[in-house]
């Protein structure tokens, strides 16, 4: 959990461009237990303007609604208890990763703690703070889902927070800024050529498409992110893993992230928007059509057929 107000000297530099002041995180921060807790009651006094309490990971409601599964050391209160005290209070309420979004990971079945999301529970609106919770500023709670989430999704969303250029109209069904989540993170993988041929992988040493056989959910999963490098370079498909769709509610209860579900043959997942019968017959003209050099490349774990150069004399 942290909380960010609007100011100078705030840090990192990255929230100090845009006048925001970290007051609080449990790993970015000096200040602990009497210090932390000080702080939390400047918000509660009136004291200090809350912009954005922002929360990272699934909060433990269990058990029995007490939330005693997750205490913040030193205060006598759990966390469930602090968010709930400081989510009223704040200008926006955000949403760190798909377990503070949706539950994740914790949430999953048989979820013995409780675990739930801020606004949503898997797929269902309400969570700690229910549907219908607004901040003070009139938003939802602002999901910026992904395990883990894009740094540039953290910093850009806080950054429109600031300048106040993110309203309701920017955040899609389940309350994730647009900027992203209007992508999917097959925009941009680097073997979109083997998908458009249907060229696939059969092992992860291979270079092919990992949708059809290899549990690879790109086409359904939102997110920019072979569109942007990952701290410096690289994104989960670039890298040889199938995208397990980790920007979406319910990633979680997958049995196998390393094959494809299929029924009769076809993939259970599909694109989105795609019909069945569309997808089939695409598939079937698609490996009909695939070049010697696709169909090769595609189950070796490096480049057996280089392009064909172009016709006509050589240019330098």
């Amino acid at each position: 959990m942290a909380a960010l107000e609007h100011g100078r000297n705030g840090w990192p530099a990255a929230l100090d461009t845009f006048g925001v002041n970290l007051l609080w995180h449990p790993s970015l921060s000096e200040a602990t237990g009497d210090e932390a807790t000080a702080a939390f009651n400047r918000i509660f006094a009136g004291h200090t303007p809350l912009h954005a309490l922002v929360v990272e990971g699934a909060v433990l409601r269990g058990p029995n609604g007490s939330g005693r599964f997750n205490m913040l050391g030193g205060t006598g209160r759990s966390m469930l208890n602090w968010i709930v005290g400081l989510a009223p209070l704040a200008d926006y309420v955000v949403a760190v990763g798909s377990c503070a979004a949706f539950g994740g990971v914790p949430a999953a079945p048989p979820n013995p703690t409780d675990a739930s999301g801020l606004q949503y529970l898997d797929t269902a609106p309400g969570g700690v703070l229910d549907a219908t919770f607004r901040s003070r500023k009139g938003l939802p709670v602002v999901n910026i889902a992904g395990c883990a989430p894009h740094p540039a999704w953290i910093m850009e969303t806080l950054a429109a927070l600031a300048l106040g250029k993110l309203a309701a109209a920017d955040l899609d069904f389940y309350g994730r800024p647009k900027f992203y989540a209007d992508h999917l993170a097959h925009h941009g993988c680097a073997r979109n050529e083997f998908y458009e041929f249907k060229a696939s992988a059969e092992s992860l040493s291979e270079r092919g498409c990992m949708m059809e056989h290899l549990g690879c959910k790109a086409t359904q999963a939102v997110g920019d992110c072979n569109q942007r490098a990952w701290n410096g370079g690289g994104s989960c498909t670039h890298g040889g893993f199938a995208c397990i769709a980790c920007t979406s509610p319910g990633f979680e209860t997958a049995q196998n992230y390393l094959e494809t579900a299929k029924f009769a043959g076809i993939p259970v997942g599909l694109p989105l928007d795609m019909p069945k019968a569309w997808f089939v017959a695409l598939a079937a003209l698609s490996k009909s059509a695939t070049p010697r050099r696709v169909r090769a490349n595609a189950a070796a774990d490096h480049v057996v057929i280089p392009p064909a150069g172009g016709g006509g004399k050589r240019r330098i």
